[in-house]
């Protein structure tokens, strides 16, 4: 029997005033909805609807193996000193690190001294008075793919940031990011924020060492350029006194006489560090290194104690402004190379959408002049329906935060082609059973009852090629899919609870003998 219970209508009745609320700011004009709670905003446009940059970064894996290698050599150092094992040289040949003792008789000593604090490198034997240090291959493609996860999210912390409203970013491939940005139009700014790599750290500067020739260096040292005289060569410590991972804030800030500064802050166990280096090397110059250069080398005139500090030598206020945040933002762990970089006009964007829109509203049109000729009352109802499934469409859209692509177009008008071939069914099937001389209440329901298989199969099928789509694509082929999925959804509620309770509504307001379709 054709029955909808009162928790079936309230449930109807709840959803449309939903759709119809959360989908009222994308048909409001912008000055209101630019107020709005963030939790009441229209649905976003995409790149190629909205114009805006898009940019395919490259991570470069080699400098993480590099880095890696470096680690090994430093490691070595270190555990040769705490063993108090001498040693002549340690130089990295082939990808791989070899360490050279002053004693054959310490060979076994230092193997086992260096493999404790080797994280899983191999450490072996080269002869009788060599250490060879070398990185599994497992070991190496573990830290790279941890490199292009963690570039991943330090480049998403660096736009949200930046400000940028609705960004787009993904992997793609084993080592490449795509960041789609709608609504800039400039992206050399977001190019450079990118491109920095911001690893900061602190060093001790050797002092009474004047020769900037390598081989002259004494061991554990190493030569950087000044960040503003790339000819003048610091000699610096090796050892990092403190890490710039120790960051937990900074803010571009101004000197007396107007100079442009960054503020920072360590946190706990960065602050104590700080405050132990500098009080154990007062007048001792601290050099401030920002991805392999020397920002600035003062001389400690007394202990830091406070975990703060600050940078100056800035070119201006907005530099200083793009620092801090990539200096809070955190480090990237290795340098990104831009590939490709492409800049979309609004332009584009807004023929499309007048495009889109002209074909929505003819086909819209067509399909409702077809249901009202073919299925007349019922033929109403059927576009009161599409109406409420095009309003939860957009509402769903909204609440989700979704972007809506030129892609996500073509899903919205194919999903209104199903969800009235849905209707189309029902209809169907109700004239079917009339005209075999059943009553018309039995028409009715068995047109709702035995449609109902037939729909959810027909979209259960798109429903699991809309998710393949989705979570295998990417880019415009996400936007399509998620329009779609969403639409089905929503036009399978509409043909099967808003079309059955206004027919059963239409057939308790009197009594009735003809169906009219």
């Amino acid at each position: 029997m054709l029955q909808f219970s009162f928790s079936k209508i309230a449930l109807v009745v709840i959803v449309i005033v939903a759709s119809v609320f959360f989908a009222a700011p994308n048909f409001l004009p912008a000055s209101i909805t630019a107020k709005a709670p963030s939790w009441w905003k229209p649905v976003s446009l995409g790149l190629d609807l909205r114009g805006g940059s898009r940019l395919l970064l490259e991570v470069d894996t080699g400098a993480v193996f590099k880095e890696q290698l470096a680690g090994m050599e430093e490691t070595a150092r270190s555990a040769l000193r705490e063993a108090k094992i001498r040693y002549r040289n340690i130089r990295t040949t082939d990808d791989v690190v070899y360490v050279q003792l002053e004693q054959t008789s310490d060979l076994s000593t230092a193997v086992d001294s260096i493999n404790k604090l080797a994280g899983g490198a191999l450490v072996e034997r080269a002869g009788d008075d060599r250490v060879r240090i070398s990185i599994p291959d497992k070991l190496k493609r573990d830290r790279e793919q941890g490199a292009v996860s963690q570039s991943l999210e330090i480049v998403r912390r660096r736009i949200d940031e930046f400000g940028t409203s609705e960004p787009s970013i993904q992997r793609q491939g084993t080592d490449r990011i795509v960041v789609e940005l709608p609504g800039v139009s400039d992206p050399a700014r977001i190019r450079d924020l990118l491109g920095k790599t911001a690893k900061m750290t602190f060093h001790l500067v050797e002092p009474d060492v004047t020769s900037n020739d390598p081989r002259d260096l004494p061991p554990g040292a190493f030569l950087l350029p000044d960040a503003r005289d790339a000819n003048f060569k610091y000699v610096l410590r090796r050892r990092v006194e403190v890490s710039g991972d120790r960051l937990v804030d900074a803010q571009a800030s101004f000197k007396d006489g107007g100079q442009p500064i960054v503020n920072f802050r360590f946190d706990t166990a960065g602050g104590r560090a700080f405050a132990q280096t500098t009080s154990a090397n007062i007048n001792q110059r601290f050099a401030i290194v920002l991805d392999d250069k020397v920002v600035t080398a003062p001389v400690i005139k007394s202990a830091i104690t406070g975990g703060a500090g600050y940078i100056e030598g800035i070119g201006n206020a907005t530099e200083a402004k793009d620092l801090a945040l990539v200096l809070r933002a955190g480090a990237l762990p290795a340098p990104l190379n831009v590939l490709e970089e492409r800049t979309v006009g609004p332009g584009l964007g807004t023929d499309s959408i007048q495009a889109g829109g002209t074909a929505a509203l003819v086909g819209g049109g067509l399909v409702i002049i077809f249901m009202i000729v073919a299925y007349h009352t019922f033929g109403l109802f059927a576009v009161f329906g599409q109406i409420f499934h095009m309003l939860t469409l957009f509402a769903t859209l909204s609440v989700l935060g979704g972007s809506l692509t030129l892609p996500g177009i073509a899903g919205v008008v194919l999903s209104l082609g199903m969800a009235v071939d849905a209707n189309v069914l029902i209809y169907e099937r109700m004239r079917e059973e009339y005209r075999s001389g059943k009553t018309l209440l039995s028409s009715i329901t068995s047109g709702f009852q035995n449609a109902f298989a037939t729909i959810v199969d027909a979209n259960l099928t798109t429903l699991i090629a809309a998710g393949i789509l989705f979570f295998l694509g990417a880019g415009p082929v996400r936007g399509f899919a998620l329009t779609l999925f969403i639409g089905i959804l929503t036009s399978m509620f509409s043909a099967v609870m808003v079309t059955r309770m206004q027919v059963w509504l239409w057939y308790r307001a009197r009594k009735r003998t003809e169906l009219p379709v």
